[in-house]
């Protein structure tokens, strides 16, 4: 186990924070009016007493990009992840079908399947995952009986406060940072690079914005 480095995890997020937003700026400007408005409920507007296209329009953007954005947020955060957990254990993406991550620590071998946020799933998304981790781990205890393996839901943010789910652990926000990285302060450390590189790309964002909108109305 290495002492993780905070320079290395403001480098990573300065190399790469850009792929994050400049998915989310195609996302918009790829936007079709038809599409986002065919998503909505037509007496939702007047229930909320929007009175002119553009108060609708907006609306519908801003709904549509808070949607996008959690899942493009949550795939940028497994890749933060992978990163750090790689540089304290030395782990890449695990290969195994359904798990993002795997690694060692004190004789245990820890599965790890990333999520934004705790509430990201139904019962068969939930079940689906249950199954990936009883066939991981089978195909693991089949090259070693003996290996003590834990599966683990990890959420890059949120809380649960009954983590033990029985055939595995659902750990968020600050224990699962902790867990992947042993660094009970990281969920609170990697905040201010993130805010740093966000203040230089939110000129451009809204600036498409407003053109979409424009041209929406």
């Amino acid at each position: 186990m290495n002492e993780l480095k905070m320079d290395d995890v403001r480098e990573y997020v300065h190399e790469h924070i850009r792929e994050f937003h400049e998915a989310k700026l195609a996302g918009l400007d790829k936007l079709k009016l038809n599409d986002i408005l065919s998503r909505k409920n037509p007496y939702l507007y007047r229930a909320k007493n929007m009175l002119t296209s553009e108060m609708i329009v907006r609306n519908c953007i801003e709904a549509h990009i808070s949607s996008n954005e959690e899942t493009l947020f949550g795939n940028w955060l497994e890749g933060l992840a992978i990163f750090i957990n790689a540089k304290v254990y030395g782990r890449k993406k695990s290969g195994i079908t359904g798990i993002d991550l795997e690694f060692d620590d004190e004789g245990v071998r820890y599965l790890i399947t990333i999520k934004s946020g705790p509430n990201w799933g139904n019962s068969s998304q939930i079940g689906k995952m249950r199954e990936d981790f009883v066939t991981a781990k089978r195909a693991l205890h089949t090259s070693n009986s003996r290996m003590n393996v834990i599966a683990v839901n990890g959420c890059c943010y949120g809380k649960d406060r009954n983590p033990d789910k029985g055939d595995y652990f659902k750990y968020c926000g600050q224990a699962f940072w902790q867990l992947i990285s042993g660094n009970e302060a990281l969920y609170l450390d990697i905040i201010e690079p993130l805010g740093f590189e966000a203040k230089k790309n939110n000129n451009e964002y809204y600036e498409l914005l407003a053109s979409v909108i424009n041209r929406f109305t």
